[in-house]
């Protein structure tokens, strides 16, 4: 039986009064129901297919047991207040069907994995690619995207989001269920299978996590747990989780350690945890979860926009960095709407100093996007792999008005190949956003599937109103795609890889390879020799590698050539040491002294 699954589970530490949540099944065929529900009203029920409602009080705990025999797998129960409203388990495995629907004891029967003691590569050798499974097929779709992913280079799939969400279309940020696989992408023997799969062609699988709110449609825990939640502190998405709380806290742990244990998931991205306002939660987790999986490499990443150090020196392997891809994006297209105004000052500045020390918020730098609150810790110390960079994502795609990728928007394809090339051929662990290896130029769009008519417009009408999303979009608002569309959906689906996407595979496929075999051995210990910009949009920057090799980058990312100043030019290295060059124009043009446009050049020298 999955530890996932056993009543008596409970992790290192752990309180007695913080005790599992669930339907959990016994060897003798009765199922154990553990509901915390402290502030359950009077008049609550379980409703076990087949037998009549059992009432549902809590201890002095605050805990709702109930012991029900001859309860196999399988079957379908749920919770119902006294005024008849019908509520699935929150720690539910299973649905039968969606989110309002009864929850499914699950079968603690094990999966016959193939590879059971497959570990994913260390994590400064990963190379990550971020994926929607609703839009690629589903888990057998993705099954059969994996060859093509292992041809390019890619060793990580990133899972967006999959806990149940409201209907058969999301982002997967809206859930309220986060311990049951959404049933729109295949079962959950299916979901076992792609890992398997994965596994079985040496590439691992991460999942991104939310612990901090639940969607708008189906959380019904404010009706019996309103203790579940903080009054004095609200998030972007309503009333902040109360991880003071003992249950809560073992909520969220045990639902991580459920995907990294019975689904096999080999790493965690947890979504906005600056939206988690207990930060000794945060720093204990990794800890906690890797006891509890004795023997396995687990992956953690957070999305931090607090720019946190401690939370990397807790355990955590890495932060997505977001400045890094501001200042790219930033320099790519010249937009300064929105976030992107803190990032159009001296940008080859902060690009240099993302790249030398992470980021460019470290504490001392007021935003005036924030009003000119300052933000970060400082990050210098940190090695250059505690960073995940990328070029694209889901958020910032996906949050502009029209979803437009770089392809789109970016006027230089020679500029967006260099910015590639200083992406891949950097120490910072990379991420891909699907589609993108493939040039793709269908848009991103947010997409949902909600049921309710009123919920639906009022989603569609923040979308309209979100200056942050709409990015100064020139078309009339009304004019913007419809969330609730099935049309919405559709239209996000990567395109078929053409001729032109082909030769961008191969262009990924090239810089990748060349990471594989002459970084990817070498960054375990590497840091950082420093950075500095050469002009307003080209960067020099050298790391120290782990076999005492040294890298170096020069980036222009301008349309203008940047000469070089006499001390490079006296110490730029031999050519024995080139490694990757945009074009054959730039190596020459290097060697008389300047950076030409939209250009990249990789040195590696070996130790002395």
């Amino acid at each position: 039986m999955s530890a996932a699954l056993r009543m008596d589970a409970a992790p290192h530490g752990a309180t007695a009064a913080a005790r599992p949540w669930g339907a959990f099944a016994q060897p003798d065929g009765a199922t154990l129901f553990r509901l915390w529900a402290p502030q359950a009203p009077a008049g609550m029920t379980l409703e076990v297919e087949g037998r009549p409602p059992l009432p549902a009080v809590p201890d002095a705990e605050g805990y709702v047991e109930i012991r029900v025999a001859g309860c196999p797998p399988g079957t379908r129960y749920r919770y119902r207040l006294a005024d008849g409203t019908a509520m699935p388990d929150p720690a539910s495995r299973l649905q039968d069907g969606d989110i309002r629907d009864p929850s499914i004891v699950a079968d603690p029967a094990p999966y016959p994995w193939r590879h059971p003691d497959w570990r994913p590569r260390p994590w400064e050798e990963s190379v990550i690619q971020e994926v929607h499974a609703g839009l690629c097929g589903g888990y057998a779709g993705l099954c059969r995207r994996l060859p093509d992913l292992v041809a390019l280079g890619v060793n990580l799939i990133e899972l967006m989001p999959i806990a149940d969400f409201p209907g058969a279309r999301n982002w997967g940020y809206d859930g309220v269920l986060p311990y049951a696989p959404d049933r729109s992408y295949g079962s959950p023997e299916d979901l076992k299978r792609f890992v398997d799969c994965a596994h079985n062609l040496d590439i691992g699988v991460m999942l991104d996590l939310v612990c901090n709110h639940f969607g708008p449609d189906g959380n019904y825990l404010p009706r019996y747990a309103p203790s579940f939640f903080r009054t004095d502190v609200t998030t972007p998405w309503g009333a902040a989780i109360d991880f003071g709380q003992p249950a809560v806290r073992r909520f969220f742990e045990d639902c991580a350690h459920r995907w990294l244990d019975e689904f096999r998931i080999d790493g965690l991205r947890l979504d906005a945890v600056h939206a988690i306002f207990d930060e000794d939660w945060l720093r204990a987790l990794p800890r906690r979860l890797r006891e509890r999986l004795p023997g396995r490499r687990v992956h953690l990443v957070v999305e931090d926009d607090a720019n946190r150090a401690g939370l990397l020196e807790a355990g955590y392997d890495a932060q997505w960095n977001d400045d890094l891809h501001h200042v790219l994006h930033h320099l790519l297209t010249g937009e300064r709407q929105g976030y992107y105004g803190d990032y159009g000052q001296e940008p080859a500045a902060i690009l240099a100093r993302c790249l030398a020390e992470g980021w460019h918020y470290q504490g001392g730098q007021p935003s005036a996007h924030r009003g000119g609150a300052p933000r970060g810790t400082p990050s210098a110390h940190l090695p250059p792999t505690a960073f995940v960079s990328f070029l694209q994502n889901h958020d910032q795609i996906g949050n502009r008005a029209r979803g437009e990728r770089l392809t789109a928007l970016c006027p230089s394809t020679a500029r967006l190949r260099a910015a590639i090339a200083l992406q891949l051929l950097s120490p910072a662990v990379p991420l891909l956003f699907m589609g993108e290896e493939c040039g793709s130029r269908t848009p991103f769009l947010y997409f949902t599937s909600h049921a309710d008519p009123a919920l639906a417009e009022a989603v569609r009408r923040g979308r309209r109103e979100a200056s942050e999303v709409l990015m100064d979009d020139a078309a009339p608002r009304s004019e913007l795609p419809d969330p609730n569309a099935e049309a919405t959906f559709a239209a996000s689906r990567p395109e078929p890889c053409n001729d032109a996407g082909r030769e961008w595979m191969g262009y990924y496929a090239r810089l990748l390879d060349l990471r594989a075999r002459c970084l990817a051995p070498r960054l375990r210990g590497a840091r950082s020799l420093g950075a500095q910009a050469l002009g307003p949009a080209a960067v020099r920057a050298a790391w120290r590698l782990g076999d005492g090799s040294r890298l170096t980058l020069y980036a222009n990312l301008g349309s203008a050539a940047c000469p070089l100043p006499q001390d490079l030019r006296a110490a730029a290295p031999d050519g024995g040491a080139l490694r990757f060059e945009t074009d054959c124009e730039a190596l020459l043009r290097f060697r008389l002294g300047e950076l030409a446009p939209d250009c990249l050049l990789c040195f590696l020298e070996s130790a002395a």
